[in-house]
């Protein structure tokens, strides 16, 4: 079902939105090239806490997500909007002019709680005016842009890192916050008419919350969400110390990186193809039930290898399990917005915030144990696979089936 909505065109909103959902991506895969540097001119100790300039930008995101739905239901999708790119391009000129370690994690959780609310409110405005399979198939193509950003963000902060130091990438996200914040305010009417507007209400938004916490639907697929993601940020916090360290790839690695990232690209096109057809469920039950397969395999492989398999072979994997992965991010947003369009912006908010609690939490141990091998990534890989199908099988369970309105 597709609701009509004051946009410009569809094309230039999924733009719109694919660079809001970027602003995210960026903030983490730009960094990837330079960690090692941030960590050696801000005097780390722990060669893993580099990992802290990723997880305290997942740590803000995770905070920030339950404030801007609310809002947003209450003063519109824009003014929210706006809050959380202004508090994004703050972070990033803290950490730009970041002088020691801590100052730097404190600009990420505050970059991150501003990315949150773009996150929050580009998702609450794809729900206002699309529902069902049309809302998974604008998601895939939301996706399918968005993932444009993995494969080319590592390799240009290694440009950046040839030409200035690993500060001119802050300077360059604040730049694209700026641009963001008035394509926005320039081209994209609001979504959510006056009339539709609740009240701010602490009342309002207890209710909501704990209407989008009970839908079995919803909290099933949060939870998968969030598992699934946890695993991606586990990858996120260890792929330069993998590929540069262990591998020894050099500056090869934005390379990699992005063969593996344009696996989730070519899923959330195949996706955008085939939902209309075959619909949400099918589509990501399959894909994760091979996620879960092919991970629990090539885990039993690793340890034969003692941890170290050939440089092809762990591409190879990584690239098909996340294409598996690919085929599930837009439809498990979809399939857990799908009965909260009455309340978008709170449960977008409770959704949001949840996932990424649970990938945070679950994500960062995980690169923490990174101990040279890859066992610990694969082994995670596999154990949030087969926690996603958990909840995915609870969260499909007693449900109705409608023949006459299919998923």
């Amino acid at each position: 079902m597709t609701k009509t909505g004051p946009t410009r065109s569809s094309a230039e909103f999924i733009a719109l939105v694919a660079l809001t959902f970027s602003l995210i991506a960026m903030s983490i895969d730009s960094m990837l090239p330079a960690l090692g540097n941030i960590a050696a001119d801000l005097g780390t100790r722990d060669p893993n806490d580099r990992q802290l300039v990723l997880t305290a930008f997942f740590g803000g995101l995770t905070i920030g997500q339950f404030f801007y739905g609310p809002i947003s239901d209450s003063t519109g999708r824009k003014p929210a909007m706006y809050a959380g790119i202004s508090c994004f391009i703050a972070g990033g000129l803290i950490c730009a002019f970041a002088t020691d370690f801590t100052t730097m994690v404190l600009g990420r959780i505050l970059q991150g709680f501003g990315a949150a609310g773009p996150r929050i409110v580009a998702m609450a405005m794809v729900r206002d005016l699309y529902a069902g399979r049309a809302m998974a198939r604008i998601m895939s193509f939301v996706m399918a842009v968005f993932i444009l950003v993995p494969i080319l963000a590592p390799s240009i902060g290694q440009l950046m890192l040839l030409f200035a130091n690993w500060r001119g990438i802050f300077y360059g996200l604040v730049i694209v916050g700026i641009i963001d914040f008035l394509w926005l305010a320039m081209r994209q009417p609001e979504t959510l008419a006056r009339p539709d507007r609740a009240p701010l209400s602490i009342g309002r938004i207890l209710r909501s919350t704990w209407e989008a916490v009970t839908n079995r639907t919803t909290l099933g697929y949060t939870l998968a969400t969030g598992f699934v993601f946890g695993a991606f940020i586990s990858y996120l916090g260890t792929s330069q110390q993998i590929f540069q360290e262990q591998y020894g790839t050099g500056k090869l690695f934005s390379v990699f990186f992005g063969i593996l990232a344009a696996g989730i690209g070519l899923a959330s096109i195949v996706n955008a193809k085939l939902v209309m057809r075959f619909g949400m469920r099918n589509l990501s039950k399959w894909a994760l039930r091979a996620a879960c397969l092919l991970s629990l395999s090539f885990l039993v492989v690793v340890y034969l290898l003692g941890g170290h398999p050939p440089l092809w072979a762990f591409v190879a994997f990584m690239t098909t399990l996340f294409f598996f992965n690919g085929l599930l991010f837009g439809n498990y947003n979809a399939l857990a917005m799908e009965p909260m369009g009455h309340i978008a912006g709170v449960a977008a908010a409770v959704t949001g915030s949840v996932s990424s609690l649970v990938a945070v939490s679950s994500g960062t141990p995980i690169g923490r144990l990174y101990d040279g091998t890859v066992i610990p990534l694969v082994a995670g890989f596999a154990c949030m696979a087969l926690a996603a199908l958990l909840s995915t099988e609870w969260a499909e369970r007693g449900r109705v089936v409608r023949a006459i309105t299919p998923s």
